[in-house]
């Protein structure tokens, strides 16, 4: 396997965003770029984690993880996400950051958060698309 360089990027004179558990920018050499499409709050069986952001978040992190895996990587691998925020949710957002701080404890990839009108089913109220770099398989 061919190596991934990754570095994270926080510089003086931009907001500090590591405070929310996500870097302002990474830097990716080598690899192979995986695009994760969109997952939600619900478990294996398509069933809904809870009615709360935080869990619902946590769920979809744990989704993301579970793909990055059946590939050989895991959340470390991850370089960009979007978030996407119901606004049913737009006051909870400390979850998502507790979330994400957790699983991303230190170089965490760049992050977009969007607040959305709604998500494919009411109850959802996160959405996480993931880009992740993993190695090359020579």
């Amino acid at each position: 396997m061919k190596g991934v360089e990754r570095e994270v990027v926080n510089p003086r004179g931009v907001p500090d965003t590591l405070q929310y558990g996500f870097s302002q920018a990474v830097m990716v050499k080598g690899g192979c770029r995986v695009l994760l499409s969109g997952q939600v709050g619900v478990d294996a069986h398509e069933c809904l984690v809870g009615p709360d952001l935080e869990g619902q978040a946590f769920a979809a992190l744990d989704n993301i993880e579970a793909i990055l895996g059946t590939l050989g990587g895991d959340l470390s691998d991850i370089v960009m996400m979007r978030i996407y925020i119901a606004e049913a949710a737009r006051y909870d957002q400390e979850g998502v950051v507790k979330a994400l701080r957790s699983r991303f404890p230190q170089s965490p990839p760049a992050t977009s958060w969007m607040i959305v009108s709604g998500l494919s089913e009411p109850e959802w109220l996160i959405e996480i698309e993931a880009e992740a770099v993993m190695p090359d398989i020579a």
